[in-house]
């Protein structure tokens, strides 16, 4: 869009995944605007499907909404690291499997009304069994399900995860075709 045009960023907190700005802002009719904007550093996630297709899930306690959630492995990346290497690192990290073949489903934006963080998702297969390597404030179930079991969860409202509906849906269209 032409006529938006940012006159200001300041940054109000610096956090440890994110920081937090609020941007002045001049609209098109002249008026200037605050919008709040959170910088995040990207991420990566991984559908991660098993030699006998059930789909491999996380479940962990997320403050935002105070509950646990079921969703795929994912994860902030490290500086300088790529996305698909962050994909199969953090699946390893937090299930202890490593997928020997990897493939790109799509990108995404969480929420792009106020964040810029961008998800790379993938596709893993042929998993080897390792160790999980949980970080000290990490407390992880892994559950096993088939797509079908995924869909209706996501169709009933038991799984909510932005990134996890959009990569259930994606690998869904992806083995169908």
């Amino acid at each position: 869009m032409e006529n938006f045009k940012r006159l200001k960023r300041e940054l109000v907190h610096k956090g440890v995944i994110i920081d937090y700005y609020q941007d002045s802002i001049q609209v098109p009719n002249g008026n200037v605007a605050k919008w709040d904007f959170i910088q995040h550093k990207g991420a990566a996630a991984i559908v991660a499907v098993g030699d006998d297709g059930r789909l491999l899930m996380v479940r962990q306690y997320r403050n935002a909404v105070d509950r646990d959630t079921l969703e795929i492995p994912a994860g902030g990346l490290n500086p300088g690291e790529d996305k698909m290497t962050c994909a199969a690192r953090e699946l390893e990290e937090e299930t202890g499997y490593r997928p020997m073949k990897i493939e790109h489903l799509l990108d995404m934006y969480t929420t792009v009304a106020f964040c810029n963080e961008k998800i790379g998702i993938y596709c893993g297969t042929d998993l080897v069994k390792t160790e999980q390597h949980l970080d000290e404030d990490e407390v992880i179930s892994l559950e096993w399900y088939t797509l079908d079991e995924l869909v209706d969860f996501i169709l009933n409202g038991t799984i909510q995860d932005g990134k996890t509906i959009a990569a259930i849906l994606a690998y869904k269209t992806k083995i169908e075709q």
